[in-house]
């Protein structure tokens, strides 16, 4: 099958800490880490490594951090004919403390205004799109050319344009505070009256399969008719930083090779549970391989 990810490509920087900064003090740490990041970045990274025909739809500057990410998707053999290489554009960059102590992440990106389309058309057939709401004019491009395709959106952040994309995608995967933006509805996990009321306003408005993800609490959806938390798994977190991108690269590679949406979300959580055990995003993504043994030890 032909995948197609369509979305943020930015560069990450990682700095484990033992405890978070205080203000006004100088540290020292004896490593970071560098890689690329972006929630379909990351997707498509996974994607690749795990064995599929991964097409990355993207932008970066004609920079450093953008010749690093061209040379990450060069390496773990993903198309990128549709990677372009933008002149007087700024690769986005993210600066992460990830504090050791508890597994916390705080992030700093540094990112210019949103570029709505690629510069030429992306004309290929794809089996398989993944789409995170960046670039939407081209995503939008993307998922119409090809309506037959599994097509699923890392909703996130909540805007106009991944209220648009939504309707053309087979699967919303969207984060809690998406969800509660878009029902006005706060969530609490513990009270499933309120996730009951939020998937409702969003299955209204999408008409199709929605998802929403709770982080530490799992994720909620509708399992033949039956409201359902798939809950996730219990790990020592020591940096969280793209987790979420990892579940939604998961996700999209489980339910496009035949595994039930509960099937395809429980191995979507113990990729993401896997990945925060490891620091660096990018890096903390686990073989497949990896993730069918730790499910067989649980």
């Amino acid at each position: 099958m032909k995948v197609v990810c369509v979305g943020h490509s930015t560069y990450d920087t990682t700095l484990p800490m033992d405890l978070y900064p205080t203000e006004n003090s100088k540290y020292r740490i004896n490593k970071h880490i560098e890689c690329g990041g972006g929630p379909a970045s990351n997707g498509a990274y996974l994607l690749a490594k795990w064995g599929m025909d991964t097409t990355i739809v993207s932008i970066v500057g004609d920079d450093y951090y953008g010749d690093k990410v061209i040379e990450d998707f060069k390496n773990i053999g993903a198309d990128i004919t549709y990677l372009e290489k933008k002149e007087n554009h700024m690769t986005s960059s993210s600066y992460i403390i990830a504090n050791m102590s508890n597994g916390s992440r705080t992030i700093i990106t540094s990112k210019k205004p949103p570029i709505r389309k690629l510069s030429k058309p992306v004309n290929i057939k794809a089996d398989v799109i993944l789409v995170d709401g960046e670039h939407p004019e081209t995503a939008i491009e993307v998922l119409k050319n090809n309506p037959d395709a599994i097509s699923v959106l890392d909703a996130g952040r909540y805007d106009e344009d991944r209220l648009v994309i939504g309707k053309l995608v087979k699967y919303v995967v969207c984060s809690k505070e998406f969800a509660e933006k878009f029902s006005e509805t706060e969530i609490n996990v513990n009270n499933i009256d309120t996730l009951i009321t939020a998937y409702e306003k969003l299955k209204d408005y999408y008409k199709t399969n929605i998802i929403i993800t709770l982080e530490a609490a799992g994720s909620f959806t509708e399992i033949d008719g039956k409201p359902q938390i798939i809950p996730s798994i219990k790990v020592t977190s020591l940096d969280s930083t793209g987790a979420g991108d990892i579940f939604h690269g998961a996700f999209t590679y489980f339910i496009s090779n035949g595994y039930s949406l509960i099937e395809a979300i429980h191995f979507s959580s113990v990729t993401a549970a896997i990945s925060v055990t490891r620091i660096g995003s990018r890096y903390s993504i686990p073989e497949l391989r990896e993730v069918f043994d730790y499910d067989d030890v649980i």
